[in-house]
């Protein structure tokens, strides 16, 4: 196995396998489509890697309430996510 390149790997590259995170990891791809993904992540260390901390992430989020998350915190959340949705 290899690092990430960038490169169209079984038909997704590295870029689109980060941008189709979430989609994939929520079961939001067809059977073929993920079949696809799963390929690219078969042969690239890197995003295996990127999807299994989305994974780990997102069950850690789920363990966590609203109430849980200081104030402080919540807000430069907040700001980053805007800050990221404005690219």
């Amino acid at each position: 196995m290899r690092d990430p390149l960038g490169q169209t790997e079984h038909g997704y590259t590295c870029k689109e396998v980060v941008d189709l995170a979430a989609h994939y990891v929520e079961g939001g791809m067809t059977p073929e489509q993920a079949t696809a993904f799963e390929l690219h992540l078969n042969f690239c260390d890197g995003c295996s890697t990127f999807i299994d901390q989305i994974r780990e992430t997102a069950a850690t989020a789920r363990r966590l309430s609203e109430e849980q998350i200081p104030e402080e915190l919540r807000e430069k959340l907040i700001d980053a996510f805007r800050d990221w949705s404005r690219r």
